[in-house]
């Protein structure tokens, strides 16, 4: 865990309540390093489907309002540099920009 847990290592958007956006099985999950599609999928590529995760994985931890599920990114992981300016982006839930300090 501490490889992949480190200070600022899972920056987030604002949440959006599910009431707002449903439980969405489709649409582009896609993320940008300083401009170049880095990593580029779709939500219909999830194994498993949120209210499935959901249901899973709430009876191994008590869920709350707000806790996030990380379920994995599509391929095109790579190493990040400092100044880089990444920019991921969920259809239908939001985006977030962030720059590498």
């Amino acid at each position: 865990e501490v490889g992949k847990a480190f200070e600022a290592s899972a920056p987030c958007s604002h949440l959006v309540p599910v009431s707002e956006t449903g439980h969405p099985d489709a649409g582009a999950v896609e993320l940008t390093v300083n401009g170049e599609v880095r990593q580029s999928g779709d939500l219909n590529q999830l194994i498993w489907k949120v209210p499935e995760m959901i249901s899973y994985l709430s009876g191994l931890f008590e869920l709350q309002p707000g806790d996030i599920i990380m379920t994995g990114t599509p391929a095109g992981v790579g190493a990040v540099s400092k100044g880089d300016v990444l920019k991921g982006h969920v259809d239908g839930i939001g985006s977030i920009e962030v720059t590498v300090v």
